[in-house]
This record gives structure tokens, C-alpha cells and sequence, in this order.
């Protein structure tokens, strides 16, 4: 890790889990909050299409789009009063030619191209709203942190909806009330993947389509030839060098309470207890982690396990059925988390952390609904355009990259640990791998000549 992010670290610790003083978005076009913003999408196709539709809904305008698939652009040009919006397959060329026309832009891409046009909105401080995980590496979670908490204007969102859900502020409202007592385990496990995983680099290559920039595609990672129906529009997650596996595709959703009621300190520890096998161009089809958090934030040191794919016998990947679930007659949901405290146990279902509830049901009953003590978000999507309008202070934006950052840079440890296939140990002062040298060279990479966007900002 470089010197320069060594020196932040500690403060991209703190900076994740305080409160922050309200300021006053940085308004470059919408110069009130009844105005519309001027936006600006890197991704019109697939995923990204969720949001050109909410903000089309919103009644905001689109200035111009980055599409490298020109069969996509329908996301944006069809959609009423966005006709006008200028077109580009390459990021770059967006942001050149009409870096003074937007004041907020989406970033709906694939993982490995996350990072370069979300620093380069918020040095040029725009508004960033970036899919998760938030970026392909550790280094650039932190990077992203770093320069947001220097642009005390900027909005910004990762692209964890459930964040705006009230399951895990429910769950967080238990457990500050005390339900299930001090907290030693998080279990967490999800159905994915649902993309081809645990192979090799395919060979061979297949003539490029007219509609496909093949090179903006591949953008910062290293160049590799054009596959039909391999990498482009979806399979990409499980290869190293664009994704982030099951792990990074689900953990932000699915590990987000975790984050939100612990605000935990980095890991001490990340060790891939079990693995279907080694991380050769693509992730392995099953994974167990486990991470060991220290004590944090006057909240005591707990373990959290990761489950995905398939399991060691085979089935599915998750933990076995606690007993305080099986006295009502019920199994686990095919997703969700299993909460182990000192005083009892809480089943959460979903993705999103949905319906959070004490096991078994007897004492879901004694327990009762908890006070409430977090206040309740009008949306994921609205929430931060009211930020970015004015109508609240920026952190009404919940999920922002100091919230974000952090957390993705220690979900993105645990692939790391995975590519090594052995336990790795953390210094919390200086983000450093200290037990393997070797696995430092994985917390970022170099980007293919023409994609750095460099790291963050010292200016301000």
C-alpha cells in the first residue's frame, strides 16, 4: 500500500463509522432545490438501467451518456425529453466534452471500471453515484474515501439499496435494546453465483461486434480478446480482472447491516476456511470466509462468515440450521444472515436484510417490535437527489463513500485472501498485509496506459 494511503488509513477508519458535520451540496447546475439536475451516466444498459429510469422518473435531465454498447443506449435516449442527450462508448470522451454541462453522474459499469470515472467526477466536484462494490480494489475504496472527505460539497451514493431499507434498522434497533445481548457471530450466505465460475481463461477470440468499443470495455484492466457471450453483458463477475465474485457482487448488499450496526475497525484477520479450489482466471464456484473484527467503537470483537456457492459436500453453501429455527418448523431462507449474540439469535431474510426477527418465535414475542431510534429514508434514489438539490445536507445520502469506501475496501480484503488460498493478518495502521508480503501487490493494480485517473487529491 503506498505511503500516501498508509497515512489515511486510520482516518478512512473513524471517518466510516462518525457523524459528520452537514454541508451544503455542491450545486453546479441546479441552483435550487426545485431545480432539475443536469446528470450524466456511465452505464445506460443492464443494471445501469435502473437508474436512467429513476431519474427519468424524477423528472431530471441527462446531458450525456458513456455506453460502450451503442445496442444499449435505448437505456438513455428512450426515455421522454433525454432525445437530445449526447452519446459516447468511451467515459473519457464524455467527461472531456461536457465536464461544465452536468453536476452529477451515475456509474453503472463493470467492477474493474468503477474507479476511474468516479475520481474523476468528484476531483472535477461532481455529484458520484457508483454501483457496488464501490470499486474493484482495496487501494481505490480508499482513494475514493479520502477524496470525498475532502470535497465537503460533494454527494455521493454507492449503489447498496438496502441500505435505504428499514431491515437493518430494525436489526440495529434490536440489538441496541439489547435482544439478543452482545453480538460474537455474523453468518452470512447468498445464492450466488449465478455466472459461470471456478474455470480457466477461455481461448481463442471472436470478431468484435460494430455496436461494442471492445478497448473502453476493458478499460483499465489489462487487455484480453473479445469473447461472445464470455465476458460482455453479464458473466464478467467471476474473472479476476473485471469482477469481484460472489463476494464482491453480494457482500455490500448482504454484509451491510453488519457494517451499519458494528461499524467495525478492518479486519485482524481474513481466512478463506474453505474454497472449491484456487483462483486461477476466474473465482472459485464456492467459498467459505471468515473475518475476525476487533473490538470497535466500545462494541466487543466478533467473527463474521462468509458462504457462497457450492459447500464443501456439495448443495448449496450456508451454515447448518440453529436449533432456535428448527423448534418452529422452518429452514434457512436461501439468503440472508444468522446473528449469534451472548442472549439469543436473530434470522435475517433476503438479500437486503428484509424482515429481521428474533429466533425462535416464543421470544421474537417476549422481545417485541423495538423503539425506534434511526430515522427512516424516503429511498435510495431519493435521497441522495434531494442531497444533491439542497433539500437536505449532503450525509443524508447515507451510503456515501466514507460510509462506503471503507467498508468495500474490507469486503475486497476477503478476495484477496481467497487469490492467496491462506489466512491473511492486517496492520490496522497501515492497511498492510503483514504475514504475506507477497499479497500486498493484490490491493490494487496498474491500470492499462490511458485509464489512470491517479489517486486522490491533496489540494484541498
Amino acid at each position: 500500500m503506498s505511503n500516501q494511503t498508509r497515512r489515511t488509513f486510520v482516518k478512512h477508519m473513524a471517518v466510516a463509522g462518525a457523524a459528520m458535520p452537514a454541508v451544503v451540496p455542491n450545486l453546479v447546475r441546479a441552483e435550487s432545490p426545485n431545480a432539475k439536475l443536469d446528470v450524466a451516466f456511465v452505464g445506460t444498459g443492464g443494471r445501469a438501467g435502473a437508474h436512467t429510469g429513476a431519474i427519468s422518473n424524477m423528472k431530471q435531465n441527462c446531458v450525456a451518456f458513456a455506453e460502450i454498447d451503442k445496442g444499449r443506449w435505448g437505456g438513455a435516449l428512450g426515455k421522454k425529453g433525454w432525445g437530445g442527450a449526447k452519446g459516447y462508448t468511451d467515459w473519457r470522451k464524455m467527461f472531456d466534452k461536457h465536464i461544465r454541462e452536468f453536476d452529477t453522474v451515475f456509474v453503472a459499469v463493470p467492477d474493474h471500471s468503477h474507479y476511474g470515472p468516479s475520481m474523476r467526477a468528484l476531483k472535477e466536484d461532481k455529484n458520484v453515484y457508483t454501483e457496488k462494490p464501490l470499486t474493484w480494489s482495496v487501494w481505490e475504496a480508499l482513494q475514493l474515501a479520502k477524496e470525498y472527505n475532502q470535497r465537503k460539497k460533494c454527494v455521493t451514493q454507492m449503489g447498496n439499496q438496502g441500505h435505504a431499507g428499514q431491515g437493518w434498522r430494525i436489526a440495529y434497533e434490536l440489538v441496541k435494546t439489547g435482544a439478543i445481548g452482545d453480538i460474537k457471530e455474523f453468518h452470512t450466505w447468498t445464492n450466488r453465483p449465478v455466472w459461470p465460475q471456478g474455470g480457466g481463461r477461455p481461448g481463442g477470440s471472436d470478431p468484435i461486434p460494430d455496436n461494442i468499443d471492445w478497448d473502453a470495455w476493458i478499460g483499465p484492466a489489462p487487455m484480453r480478446p473479445y469473447k461472445k457471450n464470455v465476458y460482455h453483458s453479464f458473466k464478467w463477475r467471476g474473472f479476476w480482472d473485471f469482477g469481484a465474485g460472489a463476494l464482491g457482487d453480494m457482500a455490500c448488499h448482504t454484509t451491510d447491516g453488519i457494517h451499519s450496526i458494528m461499524k467495525p475497525a478492518f479486519p485482524l484477520s481474513i481466512d478463506p476456511i474453505f474454497r472449491t479450489g484456487p483462483v486461477n482466471d476466474q473465482f472459485p464456484s464456492g467459498t467459505i470466509i471468515k473475518y475476525e473484527y476487533p473490538s470497535a467503537n466500545g462494541l466487543p470483537a466478533f467473527d463474521a462468515y462468509w458462504y457462497d456457492g457450492k459447500g464443501p459436500k456439495g448443495g448449496h453453501n450456508m451454515p447448518e440450521t440453529p436449533a432456535e429455527l428448527k423448534a418452529d418448523g422452518r429452514k434457512l431462507p436461501r439468503t440472508g444472515n444468522l446473528i449469534i449474540g451472548t442472549k439469543g439469535k436473530m434470522l435475517v431474510q433476503g438479500d437486503y436484510w428484509n424482515s429481521p426477527r428474533i429466533i425462535p418465535e416464543s421470544k421474537a414475542r417476549q422481545v417485541g417490535r423495538p423503539p425506534r431510534l434511526l430515522e427512516r429514508s424516503p429511498g435510495h434514489h431519493k435521497e441522495f437527489v434531494m442531497a444533491c438539490k439542497g433539500d437536505k445536507p449532503r450525509e443524508f445520502s447515507q451510503s456515501n463513500f466514507a460510509y462506503a469506501g471503507p467498508m468495500t475496501a474490507k469486503i475486497q480484503y476477503g478476495n484477496i485472501a481467497v487469490k492467496v488460498g491462506k489466512k491473511i493478518k492486517i496492520d490496522p495502521k497501515t492497511g498492510d498485509i503483514t504475514n504475506i508480503k507477497s499479497a500486498n501487490a493484490l490491493l490494487n493494480r496498474k491500470p492499462r496506459k490511458g485509464w489512470d485517473v491517479g489517486g486522490a487529491s491533496s489540494k484541498v
